[in-house]
């Protein structure tokens, strides 16, 4: 995958080709979008977390001026899927509504009406009597033998084993044993643009989506099935996203808007509010780890056991793939011999579990890196010296699988990370703080943590590019890839300047459309620069190859000896003899009859690994709880960044995501499973003027099977975020704290024991 640097776009900042649109208010999202005969839809979510429809009275909402359609599970297609289209393998359980109910904000019924107002007084009049059946909201309560059954065949989906070596013996000659549970919560995406879609439905039978979702062509396959329409009749379409973060990846209303359009024969909109959103839409898995490490007297690991609870929530969602992903990952960092997974995701009646950033990791590597963090204060041995001694080496491999991790450097980011955050002066900061015995203690404290790139071996991992060059010389890139805000098409066009010689300004990019993009996996999986980077090389080396065929019937000169700097043509042992793209172009029509257009699909055929390594200093209040974040670095594996500016983005806005996950979000259920904490206002997101201070590194040491050496950055950012914090607040109080989040409450209870 490796080509030399040709056009100086590789490494280059590039502003986010958007910016300009989103910043003067421009940018057109899903409720910016109206159509002619427009309804509006709303949901009635249900208020209980698990019943059964009894009956259900819709003629007083009929009965509503504007009102044209109201349905419900007696108008609900039969066919069960997934949220996410693309895994046929995983359990599907959901219906666009169905009669049981089985989290506070599952979808009961729908309204479409001639105004917004309409629908939300219609909703209000339908009535509904439910039989209540029993609720669980905590996983170890629900996989009980005798539990009430959430869906048929029992509340444990499917467990999920992986092993490697000898655990059992390798724990018999250990010199020492550590054992600990670890739990982290359920949190909300927050993305600042809800869920939302427009529905349409012609009179051809042709359904069309607009949405803001990660995976186009993922949810036609979805909707496809639910409808049981072939593809050709469904078309998806992405205009924007304002945030994803993998939340976007499943259908939350795009069936309800579809089955409405469907009855009226008019374009449907729905577009959740914030409160609807923090429960019918997706969150991060809360998990309870149970982990054992074996460990010699010099602190090598020779063994670890991970068994984990996995909240599913109400719905199988992405709970599978998380579930392996996260046993997968397990094994991606050290180079412990015996390694052991034991998962078990359950279903709860809580809000529906989904893909977010990190897709299990930051679960996993919580448990993983805080108990590093007490084998080094058990064993006097410090933090970075015990993580040097057992991470693995470049092109060292996955004990499982035995594949490469290619070549990754994360011992590079821990030698590197200490000189930048100046780990000794920090660790005798906090040992000066300690003695000193004030009010204020200061602890500093760090994580290391891997992510793929893509989801090779697992499945087909597939970007297909289309690229066109105009009369005058001028290139659209046709791409499937959703770019959530993080620049994916900035730097898909950035490669093409680069390999094509064809300035940034002269291209444009046709996104995100089922009937004009060819097929992309999705925007998920950290698969944006690996996977979609190097289609766009394979696509843009074709287009190459038939600008150079016509410029050398042109030039006169063998092809071979042909370079395309700055929209030009030239024979590189002499420069005088050159011409214009928009020449070649206009010679290929005019002498050929031919235009410059080619596709191609490329697959990945490896499976690097990127790594993060953070280190977090902390002021904690031992009167009140509460932690201050007084400063921060990152330092990442990057192979090469493509776009650094939008890299140090990534990272910057994975720490944001990191500090709520370790300090303060969760979502709160009281005892009849309703979310107590379902709006911004109470449920606490840091914000800029919370952010520390932050010095960020990156290695660059290429890969040679990404394009131009490039790895993922977009969830490796936010893994060992939440790790490190926790590190250095315990470090700070000596107290081990194995729950997230780390409030104050949790810090005043653990001082006064």
């Amino acid at each position: 995958m490796l080509d030399p640097i040709r056009n100086d776009m590789i490494g280059k900042n590039i502003p986010v080709w958007d910016a300009a649109m989103k910043v003067t208010g421009r940018k057109q999202y899903v409720d910016d979008m109206r159509f002619p005969r427009m309804l509006y839809g709303k949901i009635l979510f249900s208020p209980i977390a698990h019943g059964r429809i009894k009956s259900i009275h819709l003629e007083e909402a009929k009965k509503v001026p504007g009102v044209r359609a109201i349905v419900c599970y007696k108008d609900s297609p039969k066919i069960r899927y997934n949220g996410n289209g693309e895994d046929k393998d995983i359990a599907k359980s959901e219906l666009v509504f169905d009669q049981v109910v089985r989290y506070v904000g599952d979808k009961v019924a729908a309204v479409a009406a001639e105004t917004k107002e309409a629908a939300e007084q219609a909703i209000r009049l339908i009535q509904v009597e439910y039989e209540p059946l029993p609720i669980y909201t905590d996983p170890e309560q629900a996989m009980e033998k005798d539990a009430y059954p959430i869906h048929e065949g029992g509340n444990i989906i499917e467990e999920v084993n992986m092993s490697a070596g000898d655990v059992d013996k390798a724990m018999e000659e250990a010199d020492y044993i550590f054992e600990g549970r670890y739990q982290v919560p359920q949190i909300h995406h927050g993305a600042i643009e809800p869920h939302g879609a427009i529905a349409d439905y012609d009179a051809l039978g042709k359904l069309t989506i607009y949405t803001p979702t990660q995976d186009v062509f993922g949810q036609r396959i979805n909707l496809s099935r639910i409808f049981q329409l072939p593809m050709n009749r469904i078309r998806v379409i992405s205009p924007a996203m304002g945030g994803g973060f993998g939340g976007k990846i499943d259908l939350i209303v795009e069936p309800v808007a579809a089955l409405l359009s469907m009855k009226t024969g008019r374009p449907v909109k729905i577009v959740l509010n914030r409160r609807e959103d923090m429960i019918a839409g997706r969150c991060r898995h809360a998990m309870t780890i149970y982990l054992k490490s074996g460990v010699r007297k010099n602190g090598e690991i020779i063994a670890q056991d991970m068994k984990a609870i996995l909240n599913a929530g109400a719905h199988t969602g992405a709970t599978m793939s998380v579930t392996w992903a996260m046993g997968g990952k397990m094994f991606k960092l050290l180079k412990t011999p015996n390694l052991r997974f034991h998962g078990i995701p359950v279903y709860t009646n809580t809000t529906i579990s989904g893909a977010m950033r990190g897709f299990g990791t930051p679960q996993c590597y919580f448990a993983l890196q805080r108990q590093m963090n007490e084998i080094s204060e058990a064993l006097k041995i410090d933090m970075a010296s015990l993580e040097l001694l057992n991470l693995a080496d470049p092109y060292g491999e996955d004990m499982g699988s035995k594949e490469s991790f290619g070549n990754s450097r994360q011992k590079d980011c821990v030698k590197k990370g200490c000189e930048l955050f100046e780990w000794e002066e920090g660790k005798r900061e906090q040992e000066e703080s300690k003695k000193a015995g004030d009010r204020y203690r200061v602890g500093v404290g760090m994580a290391i943590a891997p992510h793929g790139n893509g989801i090779y071996g697992v499945m087909p991992d597939t970007t297909g590019i289309m690229l066109k060059i105009n009369e005058d010389g001028s290139l659209v890139l046709f791409t499937g890839v959703s770019d959530m805000g993080n620049g994916s098409l900035t730097l898909q066009c950035q490669i093409a300047s680069e390999v094509l010689g064809i300035t940034m300004d002269r291209i444009t990019t046709v996104h995100t459309d089922t009937d004009t993009t060819l097929p992309d996996l999705g925007a998920y999986a950290s698969r944006g620069t690996y996977v979609s980077g190097g289609a766009v090389v394979k696509a843009a080396k074709h287009l190459r190859g038939l600008l150079a065929q016509e410029a050398e019937d042109m030039l006169h000169v063998p092809k071979e000896q042909i370079e395309f700097p700055n929209n030009h043509a030239f024979d590189r042992e002499n420069a005088g003899n050159s011409v214009t793209i928009e020449e070649l172009a206009v010679h290929a029509k005019d002498t050929h009859e031919n235009d410059f257009c080619c596709s191609d699909t490329f697959g990945s055929y490896a499976s690097p690994i990127s790594y993060g390594c953070h280190f977090a200093k902390v002021s904690v209040d031992t009167l009140t709880g509460e932690v201050k974040m007084l400063s921060y670095a990152a330092v990442h594996d990057v192979g090469k960044a493509i776009n650094p500016r939008s890299v140090e983005g990534q990272i910057e806005g994975g720490i944001q995501m990191g500090i709520g996950y370790a300090l303060s979000e969760s979502l709160i259920y009281d005892e009849e499973g309703k979310v107590k904490n379902n709006s911004f206002r109470n449920y606490h997101m840091y914000q800029a003027d919370e952010m520390p201070k932050t010095k960020i590194a990156l290695i660059e040491k290429l890969e040679e099977t990404g394009p131009y050496g490039a790895k993922s950055i977009g969830e490796c950012a936010t893994v060992p975020f939440a790790t490190a914090v926790a590190n250095a607040v315990s470090n700070a109080l000596d107290i081990s704290f194995c729950q997230l989040p780390i409030t104050a409450e949790r810090i005043l209870q653990a001082l006064s024991k």
